[in-house]
């Protein structure tokens, strides 16, 4: 069922509430079944729990006024679990609750590749670049990149005319960089832009893995065509691992810096590219039915009455009681250091069952007691 405006604007004021995160967002919403209710009950929680910093909402009007703005520029908010959300992303772990888009919102239904690479390419990197981007186009395969120099750059002119998906850092009005703002508003025109940041928002440099994420969500496979060891490009690889895509690469120079990245992935089981009948010949499997495990929307997308909990007896008694679960926070803590660890290891050394540990950890984090990171790990938070 499509969400009601009540519940879109619930949403979007528990994801802009500082100290929320999109895993936790979700939790919230797995927990207490509608955003009213897990707002209300993030805020209590976190007050309970001796947060230092409390969880300050921002106001209604401020979250009405921000929806206003991405309709005046022709744009759409797209709600997680709302029957607009594109379906790659539902079955990522970090989702963007809200993502906005200006363009052609259906591409998403289309199959696509992610192409990423150095933003210092070489000649020859950009010349394959717009080769494979074009006829990856030619054969209907949407190019997704993320507007950057170089490479980036290079596949989005390639494939323009057949609609690109372009995932921006900052808000969907902000030119960066600014050489690109020509390109911005054709791909706005012909393509797609996307961004979990409000309008307005200036890029900065935490915000460039999480634009990553979505590059690799929104694609059934990514390709590295140059990257350093120590790359975005890299990291953007490895998003696509964690969320079950395919990872192509194209060989180089071991004397060229830009080309390790890459030989590092083929290494490590990454298929090699040379050509795009390389990619294509992979494309049966890539995009044949997810499996329904995986294609299952989240829980939060069964949404109630909004301010109704879906299981009031057990959220009363979060609420009022403090954990859910038999071991205590400390207990789990306890068990926590500043270097992340999976939560399945947590599971197997605590010996509490796993929806447990999930609900301690909820509570935990909104204390501001630990810290999430990539690939379902956390770590303690001291001082």
């Amino acid at each position: 069922m499509p969400l009601s405006d009540t519940e879109k604007l619930a949403q979007l004021r528990l994801i802009r509430t500082e100290g929320i995160g999109p895993i936790t967002f979700r939790g919230l919403m797995d927990r207490f079944g509608n955003a009213k209710a897990a707002l209300d009950a993030a805020v209590d929680l976190s007050r309970k729990n001796g947060r230092k910093k409390p969880l300050v909402p921002p106001s209604t009007d401020a979250c009405e006024a921000e929806l206003e703005r991405i309709a005046k520029a022709g744009g759409y908010a797209l709600f997680l679990g709302d029957d607009t959300y594109p379906t790659q992303l539902v079955a990522t772990e970090d989702a963007p609750p809200v993502l906005f888009a200006l363009g052609r919102t259906d591409l998403f239904n289309t199959r696509s590749v992610g192409i990423v690479g150095a933003r210092n390419a070489s000649a020859t990197g950009l010349k394959l670049t717009r080769t494979l981007a074009g006829d990856l186009a030619e054969a209907g395969i949407t190019v997704v990149s993320g507007l950057a120099r170089g490479i980036d750059t290079a596949a989005h002119k390639a494939s323009l005319d057949h609609g690109t998906i372009a995932c921006v850092a900052g808000g969907l009005d902000i030119f960066y960089p600014p050489e690109n703002e020509d390109l911005q508003r054709d791909i706005a025109e012909k393509g797609l832009l996307i961004s979990e940041m409000p309008l307005g928002t200036r890029p900065q440099a935490r915000h460039f893995p999480r634009r990553n994420r979505l590059i690799s969500g929104l694609s059934m496979g990514v390709l590295v065509v140059e990257a350093a060891l120590k790359s975005g490009s890299l990291i953007t690889a490895r998003f696509a691992l964690e969320q079950g895509r395919e990872v192509f690469a194209v060989p180089g120079s071991p004397l060229d810096p830009r080309a390790k990245g890459g030989n590092a992935l083929i290494r490590d089981g990454a298929k090699l590219v040379e050509e795009v009948r390389d990619i294509i010949e992979e494309l049966p499997a890539l995009f044949s039915p997810m499996p329904h495990t995986m294609a299952r929307p989240p829980k939060m997308a069964h949404i109630g009455t909004p301010g109704v909990p879906s299981t009031p007896d057990r959220d009363e008694k979060a609420i009022t009681s403090g954990p859910i679960h038999p071991a205590g926070n400390s207990d789990l803590l306890s068990l926590l250091s500043s270097t992340p660890i999976h939560i399945d290891d947590i599971v197997r050394q605590s010996g509490v069952p796993a929806e447990d540990v999930l609900a301690a950890f909820l509570e935990l984090e909104l204390a501001g007691q630990i810290a999430r990171h990539a690939g379902g790990r956390i770590s303690r938070i001291y001082g």
